[in-house]
C-alpha cells in the first residue's frame, strides 16, 4: 500500500488495509432506511475480485460491504427477521470497472429503494435492497474484508458516508465537485458522518474532515479484523468458478497423499485397515493446516478445505486400491 504522489489517494497493491479508529454511528432512529456512501476509485485490474469497503461490528452480521467482481460492482449485506436465519442479499451493477479508468460511485438508500449512481448518472435501482444506518455503522474497513482476507487492488481517491438520502441532482453535484475540486459540495440537509479526502500524501493516518473522531489509519503490519477460525463451509460457499476451482485443486492436491500413505500402511506396515488409517491421516494433516492458517492473516481458515482435502485423500486410497488390484490380477494371469 502506498500514497499516490501526484494526486490525492491511496494505492492498494496487495495485502493491505485501512481501518477506522472509532465506530461510525448515526444519531436518531437506527432503523430509518437512510444511508449513503460515496467512493471515488479506480480498479487496477478488470479481471480481479476483492472487497473494496466493508462495515464491521462484532456480533452483528447485518453489515454492508462493497466488492469488485471482475468488471462488476457488487453490493452485499445480510438481513434477518426476529426468528429468521440471516440471508445474504446481493445486487450487481454491470460493467463498472475498466483498467486505468476511475469511477465515482454514489450508493444511496431511502424509504423506497437503493439507488446506485455512476459518475452522477443513475446506473441501478433495487427496491428490495435497502440500507439503514445499522448496516453502514461500526468500524470502517477499506481495501479488505473482515473475517477472512479478501484484498482489493486499486486506488481510492475519496470516500464519504452520509446518514441521509442523496437525490439525483445531489449525486451529480457531488460528482462534479469531487472530480473538479477534490471534495464534495455538501448540502445543508445532508448529514455527513465521515469525509476522507486522502490528501495527506504521507504518514499512516487519514483525517475525517466531517467531524472529530473516526479517522482512518494504516496498520504497520497487515491484519484481518476479527479473523474467523475454521469458518463453516455453508458460510464459505460461493457459486462462482473461482470457488469451485479451489475445491478441485484441494481435492486433487491430497490424492497423491492418499495413494502414497495407503501404499505405505498396506505394504510396509501391513495394516489391515490401511485405507481407514490413511483417510484419518489426511484429515489430521488438513486440520493441522487449517488451524495454523487461523493464525496467518494472509491465509483463510475454513472447514471447506478440511472436507475437500479429506475427500481427496479418500480418492487417493481408491486409486491405490484400483491400481494394486489391477497389478495383482495381471501378475496372477502371468503366473497361471
Amino acid at each position: 500500500m502506498a500514497w499516490i504522489q501526484d494526486r490525492n489517494g491511496l494505492r492498494f497493491g496487495g495485502h493491505g488495509t485501512v481501518l477506522s479508529t472509532a465506530t461510525l454511528q448515526a444519531s436518531g432512529s437506527r432503523d430509518e432506511p437512510v444511508c449513503s456512501v460515496e467512493l471515488w476509485l479506480e480498479a487496477a485490474l478488470a479481471d480481479n475480485s476483492g472487497t473494496i469497503l466493508a462495515f464491521h461490528a462484532p456480533g452483528n452480521p447485518l453489515q454492508f460491504s462493497l466488492h469488485q467482481s471482475l468488471t462488476d460492482l457488487k453490493l452485499q449485506f445480510r438481513s434477518a427477521g426476529p426468528a429468521e436465519r440471516p440471508k445474504t442479499k446481493k445486487i450487481y451493477v454491470n460493467d463498472v470497472f475498466r483498467r486505468e479508468r476511475s469511477v465515482f460511485v454514489t450508493i444511496t438508500s431511502g424509504a423506497e429503494a437503493t439507488f446506485v449512481y455512476m459518475n452522477g448518472a443513475l446506473a441501478r435501482t433495487a427496491s428490495g435492497f435497502r440500507l439503514t444506518p445499522r448496516d453502514c455503522g461500526g468500524q470502517l474497513i477499506v481495501g479488505d474484508s473482515p473475517g477472512q482476507q479478501d484484498p482489493w487492488l486499486g486506488q481510492v481517491r475519496g470516500l464519504a458516508i452520509y446518514y441521509s438520502e442523496i437525490d439525483a441532482p445531489a449525486a451529480l453535484r457531488h460528482y462534479n465537485s469531487w472530480t473538479r475540486e477534490g471534495k464534495p459540495e455538501v448540502g445543508r440537509n445532508e448529514r455527513i458522518a465521515a469525509l476522507y479526502l486522502f490528501d495527506e500524501r504521507g504518514g499512516n493516518r487519514v483525517d475525517n474532515r466531517a467531524r472529530p473522531g473516526a479517522d482512518l489509519f494504516i496498520p504497520t503490519t497487515y491484519t484481518v479484523v476479527d479473523k474467523v477460525f475454521l469458518e463453516p463451509f455453508w458460510d464459505e460457499f460461493d457459486p462462482s468458478w473461482s470457488y469451485w476451482k479451489n475445491v478441485l485443486k484441494n481435492i486433487a492436491g491430497f490424492v497423491p497423499l492418499g495413494s502414497c500413505f495407503c501404499a505405505y500402511f498396506a505394504l510396509v506396515r501391513k495394516s489391515k485397515r490401511a485405507g481407514i488409517v490413511t483417510v484419518l491421516v489426511g484429515a489430521a494433516a488438513s486440520l493441522t493446516i487449517e488451524v495454523l492458517q487461523g493464525y496467518l492473516p494472509t491465509r483463510d481458515s475454513g472447514t471447506t478445505d478440511l472436507i475437500t482435502n479429506t475427500f481427496g485423500t479418500w480418492i487417493g486410497v481408491l486409486l491405490y486400491n484400483a491400481l494394486y488390484n489391477a497389478a495383482k490380477a495381471r501378475w496372477n494371469r502371468r503366473v497361471l
